[in-house]
């Protein structure tokens, strides 16, 4: 007979542990280990044999499968054109971000052309999941609800069905196995649950997308392996004080990765916005000090996004860094550069930085414009409404290449821009109506900006 043993696993990082202590070693969390028991084999795992496995070749028609379209038009650009059969998909999000609407409209949508769709809600009745459905309009859709959290039950349903199913498990960190003695929402139950239900989708060719809860970090909460177990992951982002909504693709096997999405929240629902640059620039102010365009590149769609610095004195002994929207450290390397090399004194000087919109820009090409934000801002001196900033700076004060720069240049001038400070021998396009600021050094930025009241 199985001997029990009891373990002590961290769920932040899933390190085990034989006796608990305060904080995980690994991931130096604190109070983050529970006591697990688990079944330990009675005898030797050698004595167990398998069966023959059947091989295959990768020419059987069988295998060519043909994404399956939402009709979102974000979403599908997102996820790489569409849902592949048997493919399973992990969506993570801050609570109340619109994850449980946005996959909502999905199976709203999908169940409008043949697809046949089950959504299992763990933390919701029917009558809650039927309120929002009422608000989507989307409640007389023939959409299958059911609110069950025995990941066993929900495999074996899949399983009896005849044909391909969309199935929405919401969340993950709610369903358990009956066969494990531990809570839902520990390591061993999310990990357990997750691997019942991803056989039963590969068996029956089911498309399977995962609700799954986010850590204070933006992770997603219980152990890694569950991002390597899926086929894609992606994160579901946004401010509660924005109305906007931002699908970021972190892992795809089926398509491109760091390509995003962008809605807008409304009481009915998600909106598609097909042109977000436009969207995020349509308040700025112009002719203010501190203020940059940022041509940036998400995946393969470019986006224009304000930048806003502020810089003023400092009466602390260690001045504020305060960003929204960028890495922090990115900003205290930048600061350092322009204080090196270009003789900018930031040391006691309090720093703001707002990526305005509420979206977060991963990408180096951003540096240029920040840096020109804050230059502006230290000097009191406007940027010229029409221009536009990309480039990367390294430490010794140089600008780099970016890559795309057409893409960039292109949707910039769409929107009425037509004048680019960009990286000496960076590729541009040949217009008239353009013009450019080749700028080779950090210190070349500052002298453009000195050099008159506008960036000309």
């Amino acid at each position: 007979m199985a001997k029990p043993i009891k373990q002590f696993i961290c769920q932040s990082c899933g390190s085990i542990y034989s006796k608990w202590t305060g904080k995980c070693d690994q991931c130096n969390e604190w109070n983050t280990l529970l006591e697990e028991t688990h079944n330990k084999p009675s005898g030797p795992l050698s004595k167990s044999f398998g069966q023959k496995i059947n091989f295959d070749y990768l020419n059987n028609e069988s295998f060519n499968y043909s994404k399956i379209k939402t009709n979102l038009n974000e979403v599908d650009r997102v996820i790489g054109g569409g849902f592949v059969p048997g493919s399973i998909t992990l969506i993570g999000g801050d609570p109340g971000i619109g994850k449980s609407t946005l996959l909502l409209q999905i199976v709203g949508t999908l169940s409008k052309f043949s697809e046949d769709c089950i959504y299992v809600s763990g933390e919701e009745s029917l009558s809650q999941i039927k309120m929002r459905a009422d608000r989507l309009g989307i409640k007389n859709n023939p959409i299958k609800f059911a609110s069950v959290t025995n990941a066993s039950d929900i495999a074996s349903t899949m399983l009896a069905m005849s044909k391909r199913h969309v199935v929405v498990i919401d969340s993950i960190q709610t369903m358990y196995l009956p066969q494990l003695d531990s809570a839902p929402g520990t390591v061993s139950q999310v990990r357990a649950s997750t691997h019942e239900l991803i056989i039963a989708a590969k068996k029956t060719n089911s498309i399977l997308i995962l609700i799954g809860h986010v850590t204070k970090d933006g992770t997603i909460a219980g152990p890694r392996v569950l991002e390597h177990m899926v086929d894609t992951v992606l994160y579901f982002e946004g401010d509660n004080n924005f109305q906007f909504r931002i699908l970021r693709g972190i892992k795809n096997r089926f398509g491109p990765t760091n390509e995003i999405g962008v809605f807008e929240m409304l009481a009915d629902g998600l909106k598609e916005i097909p042109n977000p640059s436009s969207l995020f620039l349509l308040d700025r102010q112009k002719n203010v000090p501190g203020n940059a365009i940022f041509a940036g590149l998400e995946g393969t769609r470019p986006i224009l996004v304000e930048i806003q610095a502020l810089v003023t004195p400092s009466s602390l002994a260690s001045p504020r860094r305060t960003i929204v929207g960028w890495d922090i450290s990115r900003l205290s390397m930048l600061c350092a550069v322009l204080e090196a090399r270009c003789k900018i004194h930031l040391s006691n000087m309090d720093i703001f930085l707002n990526i305005v919109g509420g979206i977060k820009i991963f990408e180096p090409a951003a540096d240029l414009a920040v840096a020109a934000a804050i230059i502006s801002s230290v000097k009191n001196i406007a940027i010229m409404e029409t221009n536009v900033f990309f480039g990367e700076i390294g430490l010794s004060g140089e600008i780099r290449k970016v890559t795309q720069p057409e893409l960039r240049i292109k949707e910039a001038f769409k929107l009425g821009f037509n004048c680019f400070t960009l990286p000496i021998k960076q590729k541009t396009i040949d217009n008239k109506k353009m013009s450019y600021n080749n700028v080779a050094l950090l210190k070349d930025l500052v002298e453009l900006i000195s050099k008159n009241s506008e960036v000309t």
